[in-house]
């Protein structure tokens, strides 16, 4: 499998995601390093002249102070500074609130193939979205055939065997007003330690395929309200046709975890047979689920009422 890399002219176009508004002022023959991992420098102590722990093989961001610093030096002084700052091999350098580097930089960036690029997002603004383009792109990611809807704020996993009435089970709770995140395609992104992030495939996005009817437009036919571009994933929820010689939880006391890139997401099966209505079961599941997020587990607090019951009898 190919490895996955962001090089700095990758970040000129956003990724398709979010709009860093970078524009390239200088250093064009290194657009193609590649971007190692999400740490980014303020380079204000190498300016001043202290280069002892200089991060040269991060991004180099320069806010407000330290182009107010540099501007205030000789070009005797910069070129002083300059000529041990790039004696580095910097990776790149970042300008924000569309301040502009002064020539003299310039000159040095051309000469060292350092890209150099500008923006007028405010330094902090700007280092939140590109951390969180950098993370999500490196998360680790998996494919997991199945459909994932948003249930009352829940981001409900639906698994089962084809045919079991995934996607037929989505329909109708799109039309009970809940959204519909991705269909027969879920692609799964581990955020962090504990956040799984849920996508559509961007082909076949906000599209469900009916038997007997067809591959439909959710949102086309419901409108925009009935679909959402990505989801946390909080619920996993098994369908399987009804097995008489298999016996099922009646209680919930013991939560089932299903894990999904080493993170353990609350699991429950549902069995299908004729004359369950399977959308209002996932809806109650969902429901049950916000009130265990909020400490209230009803079937741990009706076990505990029954035993204090059975002692006060005895």
């Amino acid at each position: 499998m190919k490895k996955k890399k962001i090089l700095i002219r990758d970040l000129l176009a956003s990724m398709g995601k979010v709009d860093l508004r970078l524009r390239l002022v200088s250093g064009e023959e290194g657009l193609d390093k590649e971007v190692i991992g999400v740490e980014m420098n303020r380079p204000g102590l190498a300016l001043a002249g202290f280069f002892d722990f200089f991060a040269y093989d991060r991004m180099q961001i320069f806010g407000l102070g330290e182009t107010a610093f540099m501007a205030h030096l000789s070009d005797d002084r910069k070129r002083e500074i300059y000529n041990r700052f790039f004696s580095h091999d910097v990776l790149c350098c970042i300008f924000t609130h569309d301040e502009l580097p002064d020539n003299v930089f310039i000159e040095y960036t051309n000469r060292m193939n350092v890209p150099t690029l500008v923006t007028d997002h405010k330094t902090t603004r700007f280092i939140s979205l590109l951390t969180h383009i950098i993370e999500e792109f490196y998360s680790p990611t998996v494919t997991i055939h199945g459909t994932l809807v948003e249930v009352f704020g829940i981001g409900v996993l639906i698994l089962g065997k084809s045919g079991v009435g995934k996607s037929e089970c989505a329909l109708e709770l799109i039309e009970r007003n809940h959204r519909l995140v991705a269909d027969d395609i879920v692609e799964i992104r581990k955020i962090d330690e504990t956040l799984l992030m849920g996508s559509g495939s961007e082909i076949i996005k906000h599209h469900l395929e009916i038997r007997g009817l067809g591959i439909v437009n959710v949102r086309d036919i419901f409108g925009i309200g009935a679909v959402r571009n990505r989801k946390r994933i909080e619920l996993v929820v098994m369908l399987e046709e009804w097995d008489p010689e298999k016996t099922y939880d009646r209680l919930g006391i013991d939560e089932n975890k299903y894990t999904i890139l080493d993170i353990d997401v609350p699991y429950i099966t549902i069995p299908v047979r004729p004359g369950r209505n399977i959308p209002i079961i996932i809806e109650t599941a969902a429901l049950n689920q916000r009130l265990k997020k909020m400490g209230t587990h009803s079937a741990r607090e009706l076990d505990m009422k029954i035993q204090n019951w059975i002692k006060a009898q005895e």
